[in-house]
C-alpha cells in the first residue's frame, strides 16, 4: 500500500516520491510557546542542531525546555524527496526521518550538552523504530552543520555505545550525516504538545544518563 507506515528499509532515490519545489502548506513564523521565530535568520552567534529521535511531538517538547535553547521546530530531514508532507514521509517513500531543529545560545549551553540530552531521551539501539512507532521516519539520527558538530556527534555515539554495551544493550544505530535540508513540517505539528497537552508522547528511553564528562 502506498502510504504504509511500517517501511523499515530506506527507499532508494530511483523509487522515492518526486516532491515539489515549494511548501504546499503554511509554516508559522513564530514558536507557539516562546513567541520567537522558528525560521532563520536567528540571532547572530546562535547555533543550530538537528536530530531525529522518533515521533517529533515529544522530542520537540523535551528540547524547548532545555536551558540555553532559544527556539525549536519540527520537520523532515535525511531523505530524498524535496518539500515532503507528513503523509508522504509516513509512506516511507521520501527517505526522511521526523526531526527537531534546536537553536541554542552557545553562551548558555553547548553542542555536547545538547547531543547528550538527545541520547538520553530516546533509545538509539532500536533501528527503524522507537517503541511502538515503526518505520524509517522514526530512525535515530544526528544531522551536523559543520565539522565540529560531526566530531562531537561521532565521539558521543561511541561513548554512549560503550556505556550501553556494558549494560547489555545492542548496537547504537544512530545515523550521523551532514544536514542537507531541513524541511519544516505542517503548522499543526509545530509545538504540538503545547497545543495538545494530553497528546501522544513517545519516550522509548534506555533510562541511562549520558556520561557527559567523557566528552570533555
Amino acid at each position: 500500500m502506498l502510504f504504509s507506515r511500517h517501511k523499515t528499509e530506506l527507499v532508494t532515490p530511483d523509487r522515492a516520491l518526486a516532491g515539489r519545489d515549494h511548501y504546499e502548506f503554511d509554516v508559522p513564523d513564530t514558536h507557539y510557546v516562546t513567541g520567537r521565530p522558528i525560521k532563520a535568520p536567528f540571532p547572530e552567534g546562535y547555533q543550530q542542531a538537528v536530530f531525529g529521535l522518533g515521533c517529533f511531538w515529544g522530542a520537540e517538547e523535551v528540547f524547548w525546555q532545555q536551558p540555553g535553547v532559544w527556539t525549536t521546530a519540527v520537520g523532515y530531514v535525511g531523505g530524498v524527496t524535496p518539500h515532503p508532507d507528513y503523509e508522504e514521509v509516513c509512506s516511507g517513500l521520501t527517505g526522511h526521518t521526523e526531526a527537531v531543529l534546536v537553536v541554542f545560545d552557545p553562551a548558555e549551553t553547548d553542542y555536547a550538552t545538547i547531543v547528550a540530552k538527545f541520547f538520553e531521551v530516546h533509545d538509539p539501539t532500536q533501528g527503524m523504530r522507537q517503541g511502538n512507532d515503526v518505520g524509517t521516519q522514526y530512525r535515530s539520527g544526528i544531522y551536523y552543520t559543520d565539522e565540529s558538530q560531526r566530531e562531537i556527534a561521532e565521539r558521543a555515539k561511541a561513548v554512549f555505545a560503550e556505556t550501553l554495551d556494558g549494560l547489555g544493550y545492542g548496537a547504537v544505530t544512530t545515523e550521523i550525516a551532514p544536514l542537507q535540508e531541513f524541511y519544516y513540517a505542517e503548522g499543526y505539528h509545530q509545538q504540538y504538545l503545547a497545543k495538545n497537552p494530553f497528546g501522544y508522547r513517545c519516550h522509548s528511553t534506555t533510562g541511562i544518563t549520558f556520561p557527559l564528562e567523557k566528552l570533555a
